[in-house]
């Protein structure tokens, strides 16, 4: 089962749209582009909710990453 953490390598902010995208197996940068749109029809709930979710998601560290490539 894979787990969910936020990258320490692919970080723009706080790492978490880099962990989904890892978690997810796609591009990061479509699931930055899916938030900023999101943000500006959600009124702001979309950033709380990815605040939100920075707070609970672990960062990962050096031995999360060991099996990362093999999923």
């Amino acid at each position: 089962m894979k787990k969910l953490f936020r990258s320490t390598t692919d970080s723009k902010l706080t790492g978490l749209c880099g962990g989904l995208g890892q978690w997810l197996g796609i591009d990061s940068t479509i699931i930055r582009l899916l938030v900023v749109i999101t943000s500006f029809f959600s009124f702001g709930a979309v950033i709380l909710a990815y605040f939100i979710a920075t707070l609970i998601v672990p960062k990962a560290t050096s031995q999360d990453f060991r099996f990362a490539d093999h999923y």
